[in-house]
């Protein structure tokens, strides 16, 4: 299952300057990862300084 970020996000954009996809984007007040291109490798959530990204 893909990555989803949580409300926890801080919109520093972090995980999307890490995606090796380019599935994270800037959405509405945080970062949305798109579930199709998203290939489960984890690396936006080792980045995460509060941990928003997680695989449910």
């Amino acid at each position: 299952m893909a990555y989803k970020i949580s409300d926890e996000c801080i919109a520093c954009g972090a995980c999307a300057a890490e995606c090796p996809v380019s599935a994270i984007s800037e959405g509405d007040g945080k970062y949305v990862i798109d579930a199709d291109t998203c290939i489960e490798c984890g690396a936006c959530a080792g980045v995460c300084p509060v941990g928003a990204p997680s695989a449910d």
